[in-house]
Order: structure tokens, then sequence, then C-alpha cells
């Protein structure tokens, strides 16, 4: 909604237009009045939409014609004002005002024009029909209000309506011409409809009507102003009601009749209250509130978000088969402008014979959320977050607030809190102090020369080895799925990092694949560890690839092993993607568990490490004499 709202009033010299803003600042005829009035301002506590309201006059005479335009230009709305009892007056509205009005907006939207009929105490009757061909010509009109300046009738009838045309505006909602709702308004209020309908019956019921009611308007409806609503839409709709709920058909008439009656505020309303804009679309406000992510830090949902997400999955699962269908998943993407997640969504996440289950929903979720966090709170908006869990708690989540929720909001399984949908986790650098993480998403990237199957790992990770059918033809660059780490479910998303261009190494844990019958894809792992990762506290985990084949011939350099155990890393860890059944995942197990707990990375200590043995047997003789001298003195004392 603006936040202001600017009325301009044009029309012929000696209509009134000066006195009509001085008879509504003044609540009074004036005595006196000038040949135009300085601009005035209505506080926002004193208008019933609550926004201050800029009245501007304009006066021919004392005004040229470029500042007249500029006038036009910056007013929201503009009240046309002629003498009921001079028809000439009323003519200049058609062929003077509005075309110099629309003057310029042939391609773009009109502004709404009030026309104002005044000196209505000087004739008797209505000049109501000497208008309505005007009206009927110019679909930008309004309405039309016959008031007198002098007996003070309809005059701040007459603000109203021109501050309701900014702030409540008909021609996004209904073309006047075809008597019916536009299509941006039916697909915006056809979202409303299904994110109250929450069993996805096609029908709100009476809980679900009043929940809506509630939320939008504050208080849920009486049972008998319920049972009228649908009566009225019985008798208008053939299939408005079903079942003693009202169908989309029924909804969409409600808003038809509240437009056509002069209420479109109360479909503004609705819609306002579900995130859109006067153009119709989900403001970015609704959908993108400010969240500030520390360097070093990451972004996932909570507990509490996951439940969420995971509420949407069962509402849209239909069957209740632990899967969505093709189907199912469309219906689930009906609240979006289109399907959020690309036609790529299958190669990053686990699915069954083309169904989407739970465990890849979570997966996905987990991994936008970690990626792009804003697109995330974009897809929650759609799904209507906001609107089902209270006013502006989308971005009372972000922020930390704690607002109670809406006293329509649907009875989730687990009412979320707002404050825990999303988390931005702790410092890195603060993680590898304390050596261990609280970060339930877990980055790997995998890096390697090209040709050593990187791309088949990633699929591998997702139980898909060489020659599965839902390998894609031209895999993603990431694939996450749950892997557990000491009991405790993680989401390790790993990333394939291309060998040409210049490389990010910030992860949770770095892979470092090469190809077992290939040396020189060994040197390259071996080159990216010491110019990325040597110096630094990212654990790293050396992975030979096509271990299922016979090894090449040695290359220069150390073994694999050799190197390994040089710099005190774990021993390289042979993997196959190759065989009938799926890949062994305890590569992917082990990649977690150094993500998640970092300082056990360490290798055991060798034979080559003579020294740290003899350290910690003088250490483990030291800490026996202290025991026992202190068992002495207990025992002494006693």
């Amino acid at each position: 909604m603006r936040r202001d709202v600017r009325i301009l009033l044009l029309g012929e010299a000696q209509v009134g237009k000066t006195s009509l803003i001085l008879a509504l600042v003044g609540e009074e005829f004036p005595q006196e009045v000038p040949a135009r009035a300085e601009e005035i301002t209505i506080p926002a506590d004193v208008t019933p939409e609550r926004v201050p309201t800029h009245i501007v006059d304009s006066s021919e005479a004392e005004q040229s014609a470029e500042e007249l335009q500029e006038e036009i230009h910056k007013a929201n709305v503009v009240c046309m004002v002629y003498d009921v009892s001079e028809e000439v007056t009323i003519e200049k509205i058609r062929t003077k005002w509005i075309p110099l009005v629309n003057a310029g907006t042939e391609r773009g939207p009109r502004l709404p024009i009030i026309l104002v009929g005044n000196k209505s105490d000087l004739r008797p009757g209505s000049s109501l029909e000497a208008v309505l061909p005007i009206m009927s010509q110019f679909p930008e009109i309004e309405t039309c209000v016959e008031c007198s300046a002098k007996s003070l009738r309809n005059v701040s009838e007459l603000f109203y309506y021109a501050q309701k045309a900014v702030l409540h505006p008909t021609a996004p909602l209904y073309d006047t011409e075809a008597k019916q709702l536009r299509p941006a308004c039916v697909q915006a209020l056809t979202r409303v409809f299904t994110l109250w309908d929450q069993d996805l019956d096609q029908v709100l019921s009476d809980e679900e009507l009043n929940a809506f009611q509630a939320s939008c308007f504050g208080r849920p409806l009486a049972p008998q102003a319920l049972e009228d609503v649908k009566m009225v839409v019985c008798r208008n709709v053939a299939n408005g009601v079903r079942d003693n709920g009202l169908t989309l058909d029924g909804f969409l008439f409600l808003n038809t009749l509240f437009v056509q009656r002069g209420r479109h505020e109360t479909t503004w309303t609705i819609l306002r209250h579900c995130g859109y804009g006067d153009d119709l679309q989900l403001t970015d406000d609704y959908l993108f509130p400010p969240l500030l992510v520390p360097p070093g830090c990451s972004t996932e949902l909570s507990h509490l978000g996951h439940q969420f997400v995971q509420r949407a999955f069962e509402k849209h699962d239909q069957d209740r088969d632990g899967a969505l269908s093709p189907a199912e998943l469309q219906s689930l993407f009906s609240v979006f402008p289109e399907a959020p997640w690309g036609p790529g969504l299958p190669g990053s996440i686990r699915t069954e014979a083309g169904h989407l289950g739970l465990r890849g929903y979570l997966c996905q979720w987990a991994l936008v959320t970690y990626l792009d966090v804003h697109r995330c709170l974009g897809h929650l908006g759609y799904l209507g977050y906001p609107t089902l869990c209270g006013p502006n708690s989308q971005a009372q989540a972000i922020t930390g607030g704690c607002p109670s929720p809406s006293p329509g909001a649907i009875p989730w399984p687990v009412m979320p809190s707002p404050s825990l949908v999303l988390a931005v986790t702790r410092e890195k650098r603060l993680d590898q102090e304390k050596g261990q993480t609280q970060r339930n998403v877990l980055l790997c990237k995998v890096l390697g020369a090209a040709g050593v199957g990187k791309s088949a790992f990633l699929q591998a990770f997702l139980g898909r080895g060489l020659g599965h059918p839902e390998t894609p033809e031209e895999p993603p660059a990431y694939a996450v799925d749950i892997v557990q780490v000491h009991g405790q479910d993680k989401y390790l998303i790993l990333c394939e990092v291309s060998p040409e261009g210049p490389l990010d190494a910030s992860c949770d844990v770095a892979c470092l694949l090469f190809d077992s019958t290939d040396p020189v894809s060994f040197a390259h792992c071996a080159h990216l560890y010491k110019r990325h990762y040597m110096d630094g506290q990212t654990p790293c985990l050396f992975i030979s690839s096509k271990a299922d084949l016979l090894g090449g011939a040695a290359g220069p350099g150390l073994a694999p092993a050799e190197f390994c155990h040089r710099h005190r890393l774990p021993a390289p860890t042979p993997f196959s993607c190759a065989g009938p059944g799926p890949p062994n995942p305890a590569a992917f197990s082990r990649l977690a568990a150094m993500a998640a707990f970092p300082h056990l990375l360490q290798a055991e200590p060798g034979p080559s490490c003579p020294w740290l043995w003899g350290l910690l047997g003088v250490m483990g003789a030291a800490m026996v004499a202290v025991l026992g001298f202190s068992l002495f003195r207990v025992l002494r004392s006693r």
C-alpha cells in the first residue's frame, strides 16, 4: 500500500475547486476564496486509511501549461470538478480535461479519475444522467460524487473516494467493459484460495473459511453470517457451494460482488494480507525480508522450519504413499509463478521412479537454503508462510522476533515459532576452535582432474551406480543427501569443482578425487592440497576412484599412501561406482564425519613418529605420579 496519497483538483474556472478544499479544511464555506489554494497535507491519524494525504489545487490563470502537466505527473488521483448547473463544464471534462490527463499514457496505466459535480445546491435533481456516457467511455473513471462546498454536502466523502481510488484501485481488479475480474486478479485470488484449502478438496469448509476470515480481517464470521454468504453464492453461481463448503468459483464470485458494489477495499485487504502489491504481484518485502549473514556463517532451516515445509509435503501427498508424484509436485508448485526448482532437480537429490520422496524433498530445501537463502525466503513466501503463520512473521523470523500466531492461523501439528524457521549458524572459525560444529548442513568440495569420475561420484552419493536409469545425461554440479554421523542426521552437499578457472577452496571438508589407474591425476590432487589446504584447517580426504580397475604404472613423486602418511592425512579411500548394486556409502559417511568433527581428522601416529609415543609415555607417567601423591594425601588426612 502507498505511504501517502496526492490528490489533484482540475476543472474550469469558477467551478469551485478551491472552495471545496477550503470547505474541507475549515469545515465551513469560505467567505473569501483565493485564486488558488496552497497545497494542504492532511495527517495520517485523521484519515480513514491512516496515510497522509496531500491535496493540490490548480488554476489555469495562475499556472503555465508545463506547470499543470508537472502536477498531473506527480498526482496519484485526479478529481475533475464541474458545475452541475453549467453543462458546458461537463462537456469540458470529455473534450479537454480527460485528454490532458491521459496525454502520454497510451501504453502505461492511467491515473484514476473521480468526477466531482459541485454546487449541487443550485440544481434540483441529479447530473448523473449527463455524466454516465462519459463514465462509460473512460474506464479510468472510478466514480462520480455530487457535492456542495456551500452546504458541505459530500465534501469529506469526495476526498475519501479519491483516497480510496489510490489505495484500493478498481482497474487492476476489474474489467469494467467485460464486467469481470481481470486475469491477474483471478490468478492471485486462486493462490489465496489454495493456501487456505488445507485438505486440497477444492472447497473451503466452515473451519477453513473462519480461519481465513480471522487472519485477513481479525475475527471470524458469525455462524448466521457464514450461512448467509453461502446462500448468496448458491443463488448466483451453480457450483459455488459444494458439500456445504465454498468452491473457487464461489470465492471468485464473492470478490466480484465486492468490486461491483464499490467494496473493492475488501478484496484489496485480502490480497495485501497475502503479500500482493498494486500490480497484483507478490511484493519484495513479502518475499525477501532482509537477512544479514556474517562472513564465515551459513544458513539452514531449523528443526521447526523443517516441520513447516514437511507440512506442505504432507498436504500435497494426497495418496499418502510418502512421495510426490509429478501431478502432486505440480500441485505443490501451483502457488509459484513457475516451477521453483528447475528441470535439474532429479539430478541433485534422490528420487524414486520419478517420484520425489520426503528425504529428497527435505534435501532440496537444505540445498536451496544453504546455497541461496534469498531464493529460499521467496519459496517460503510463495508457500504462504507469512500469511499462514501470522502477519509479517517471515520478516520477524529472520530478524529474531517472536510474534504471536495470527488469530486465523491454520492449526499446524506443531506451530513453527517464526523466529526459528531459518537459522544463521555461528562462524566457522568458532567451530574449528571448539573442535566440532553445530551445523546440520555441511559442504564438501569434490576436486580433481578432468576424467577422474567426479560426476559419477556425485551420482553414486545418491545411490546411482554406472548405468543407473535415473542418472541424468548432464549431471548437475551439486548432490545432497542425508548421512548419519554418530547417530545424528546431517545434510551433506557435494559440489563438483571444475579443474578450470579460479578455485574457491572454502568448504567444511575437501574430497580430493584421483583415478587409481592414472598417477598424473594424483599429482594434480597433491598440488591442489599443497596450494589450498595444507596450511589451513579444512579436513581433506583423498579418494581413489575406479578402484575396481587394475592400477597403472607408478608416477613421479610419492605414492598416494606415502603422501597421505607424510602429511598426516587419512589413508586414501578406495571407491568404485561400478557393479550391479548401489555404491558403497562408506566414503560419504567418512566425509560427513570429518566435516562434523574436524578435530578427529588427524591420522593415527605410525612408526615414523616414535617421539610422539615417548612423549605420551612421559605424560602418562607424570599423571600417574600426580594422582598417586594426591591419593596419599587424602588417606593421610583421614
